[in-house]
């Protein structure tokens, strides 16, 4: 089940709500267990039992550090739960590549075993080892309960793409969240928000990116186009889901982190990294890069942490090259940036060229991201860089359409001067206000009942 799915908007979500305003306060946690395992077990129920396990391992061992004060429960903690994301998400890469390297060696083939990855695995994983590691520094209070525990392991306003939450984030609001008609109305303008942001954008500039990632010999025009249209796709599909989950979570209570803050508008790649998928470049400082030494031992050992980060963080999206290299893409550029000052600058460019050049920089990166393969990104770049030609081909100018077009410049727009107009609209009245957000809302209805299946980009990760 996903968020932009009729089953969802028209189905599980108002009986969901339904039950969970009709309940005693003191059950809803429960509520929200038992509806989060419904959500994710409409895809695979037996995989229940492997989120249910993760979390109640992480929730022993965080008890036995708190209590005890044991290094060894951390230890044993965080291993369990990056064991399973390791079998699960890297035994299929690493046995492929053992069975590449064993051919060339002259060997035979090692069978490459055929295992389905969990969805949202990898951020069921980052939160429990955080439960843990918080806990265990005291920098979390443990959870009042083990279903309040299990409720935040599974929540399923975020479970399958983020934001990283932290269980210290929300401790409080577990034990006691304020529900009113104001932030339940405010919840669902931003649920509005990000169903719009996904179905009105991200999926109408879709096949636009999809036909050029799948061309033989892309021509300069049409590779460039193809890089921007990923570009505004990842930013409204993930972005979108993003305000749809904090919709979802004030409208049962919760304030989730803001996970994206215009990252098209930065001027670095440093101020990108601020501004794009916030949870995670948070998760990555406290739990990977700091406890590496950080800034902490020297300028040489900063750029090789700061680099050695992004490459996990890229590793961490998916068991492909293609994420090790983009990942040391950003890295290399995170160090070239605070090798060059930019922590203190703001930019290493000249003011008139730095967005631009990040922007270069950032959709370059997004090539190899989107890329099923190093092979198809290099077929990408050289068509970037002139070698197949410069305008746009006959066979791939008819296959554009008008849609296309305008949700990829009203995209550009909203991700570039997005901040000003929603200035402006706030200066509207509240009527006009809420009447344009009905209005979004039943536009982007319409669309979820007229398309197809179109799950999440980060549902892979």
């Amino acid at each position: 089940m996903i968020f932009s799915s009729p089953i969802f908007v028209f189905g599980f979500l108002p009986a969901f709500l339904a039950v969970y305003y009709a309940a005693p306060k003191a059950i809803r946690s429960l509520i929200i267990l038992i509806g989060s395992y419904a959500f994710y077990g409409w895809w695979r129920i037996d995989y229940l039992a492997l989120i249910f396990g993760m979390s109640l391992v992480s929730y022993i061992a965080a008890e036995v550090a708190h209590k005890r004060g044991s290094v060894w429960a951390v230890r044993l903690g965080v291993t369990f739960d990056l064991a399973v994301l390791g079998y699960f998400k890297y035994t299929m890469f690493i046995m492929s590549g053992l069975s590449d390297l064993s051919v060339a060696l002259g060997g035979a083939d090692v069978t490459v075993p055929s295992i389905i990855l969990p969805i949202g695995i990898s951020f069921h994983t980052f939160q429990s080892i955080s439960y843990i590691i918080d806990v265990s520094r005291k920098d979390a209070p443990p959870a009042r309960n083990l279903i309040d525990f299990l409720a935040f392991g599974s929540l399923f306003p975020q479970l399958i793409a983020g934001p990283v939450l932290r269980y210290k984030d929300l401790a409080d609001q577990f034990a006691n969240r304020v529900h009113s008609p104001a932030i339940f109305l405010q919840g669902m303008a931003r649920f509005a928000q990000g169903l719009a942001m996904k179905l009105l954008i991200a999926d109408n500039v879709a096949p636009l990116a999809d036909r050029v990632f799948a061309a033989t010999a892309p021509t300069a025009a049409e590779a460039w186009l193809g890089a921007g249209a990923y570009s505004i796709q990842l930013l409204f599909d993930f972005a979108g889901y993003s305000a749809m989950a904090i919709g979802l979570g004030l409208m049962i209570g919760f304030r989730f982190i803001e996970n994206f803050n215009a990252p098209y508008r930065s001027q670095s790649i440093t101020e990108f990294w601020r501004r794009w998928h916030i949870s995670l470049s948070h998760w990555l400082r406290d739990y990977l890069y700091l406890p590496l030494g950080g800034n902490r031992r020297g300028k040489v050992r900063t750029y090789i942490n700061l680099t050695l980060t992004m490459v996990l963080g890229g590793l961490w999206h998916g068991a492909n090259w293609t994420f090790i290299v983009w990942g040391a893409w950003h890295g290399l550029w995170l160090a070239i940036e605070r090798a060059l000052g930019a922590k203190t600058r703001g930019s290493v460019w000249p003011k008139p060229l730095a967005w631009v050049m990040t922007m270069i920089i950032v959709m370059l990166g997004w090539v190899v991201f989107r890329a099923q393969s190093l092979g198809e990104a290099m077929n990408v770049y050289l068509g970037m860089a002139g070698v197949n030609g410069w305008s746009i081909s006959a066979s791939m100018g008819w296959q554009i359409q008008p849609t296309e077009m305008a949700a990829l410049l009203i995209g550009f727009i909203l991700s570039v001067a997005g901040r000003e107009i929603a200035q402006a609209l706030r200066t509207l009245p509240a009527m006009v206000r809420g009447t344009g957000q009905a209005a979004l809302l039943g536009v982007a209805c319409l669309a979820l009942v007229a398309q197809t299946h179109s799950p999440f980009l980060y549902f892979q990760f």
